[in-house]
């Protein structure tokens, strides 16, 4: 699915949710591949790695998962994060917040923290390259065992002001439900310093974001579409204050969302609710968070003030120390805002 046509580039602002994962080129894959002796995909990187059709949330997976092999070495890992730094930043992106389960990538050589490690200097060096600032968001897997998610928020507490800014929480709500588990995670996470988000009600009903806060402590969740099916939890997440970080292109993929026009974001709008945005997983989906915005505009019928409006929101509640908010905020209120 490629992103629309549209003769008005707007400004890009925050981007709040994206994968690494999901960000590795089909030729950096190739390369990397080549290096690493693992075999190419049946039909070749870019129809492993892209989602021309929308299909189900196993579909789309797989699609994420194919770039799994290429990713379990130190100068793969700092390359592909480089390089996800430069792409953001040719979209044109204020702020990049960027998340990744590193347990998935760790091999017996390639520890959790230098999984870590290796992700953050990849972020440093395409941060200087290109002037974005970027924050890494750590993943605890819902897959994974106790002890492995121990060792990931143990490892994201040491890294916090080294590139590390959050935790989060992803994988399969309907197989793991329970959050219970990830308590203690949170609590080292929190500790640290970090902020802490948690994708929740993207399969499971909304329930899921409220047990997620309340167990958690989370101040955002990734995704929560079905937040908006029930009227008591929608307004419980625009009283709260409780931020949705929506990726409309990735949820219509995913059969999440029928289009981006019938996308649930319109009803947290409505309801008063703080919502930001993200492209997911940019090369699997083949849009960006400039596209992002374009649809929002052009296929869910909002106004580019309200884009901005998204974005300032995103100020609000991005993980990020006071002064860097402030400057980002001060870029986005000084642009003038073209409704053409």
């Amino acid at each position: 699915m490629q992103p629309p046509s549209s003769a008005y580039e707007p400004d890009v602002g925050l981007n709040l949710h994206t994968h690494l994962e999901g960000c590795v080129r089909p030729e950096t894959a190739a390369d990397l591949a080549r290096t690493m002796d693992v075999p190419e995909p049946s039909g070749g990187w870019d129809a492993a790695l892209r989602m021309k059709e929308p299909a189900n949330l196993t579909v789309f997976l797989a699609h994420v998962a194919a770039a799994y092999p290429v990713l379990g070495a130190p100068d793969a890992m700092c390359r592909v994060a480089r390089e996800a730094v430069e792409d953001a930043a040719a979209d044109g992106c204020d702020f990049l917040e960027i998340r990744f389960g590193p347990a998935t990538h760790a091999r017996a050589d390639f520890s959790i923290p230098q999984v870590i490690a290796a992700a953050c200097e990849g972020l440093e060096d395409g941060r200087r390259a290109t002037g974005l600032v970027v924050g890494l968001v750590v993943c605890l897997l819902r897959h994974s065992e106790d002890e492995t998610n121990l060792a990931v928020a143990r490892a994201a507490a040491a890294a916090a002001g080294k590139g590390v800014v959050g935790l989060d929480v992803a994988g399969d709500e309907l197989l793991f439900p329970s959050l219970a588990p990830y308590r203690e995670p949170y609590s080292i996470a929190s500790a640290a310093g970090l902020g802490l988000t948690a994708h929740a009600a993207e399969a499971a009903t909304g329930a899921a974001a409220v047990e997620a806060v309340a167990t958690l402590g989370v101040t955002r969740i990734g995704h929560g579409s079905h937040i908006a099916d029930d009227p008591a939890t929608l307004a419980w997440a625009a009283r709260e204050g409780i931020a949705i970080e929506v990726c409309p292109t990735s949820n219509v993929l995913t059969g999440t969302a029928p289009s981006v026009r019938e996308h649930p974001l319109h009803a947290f709008l409505a309801a008063g609710c703080r919502v930001v945005l993200g492209d997911d997983n940019p090369i699997n989906i083949g849009s960006r968070i400039s596209g992002e915005e374009r649809r929002l505009v052009e296929e869910g019928g909002l106004t580019w003030e309200q884009v901005r409006g998204i974005h300032l929101t995103a100020c609000d509640v991005v993980f990020t120390d006071e002064s860097t908010r402030a400057t980002v905020r001060a870029r986005l209120e000084d642009r003038p805002v073209d409704a053409t």
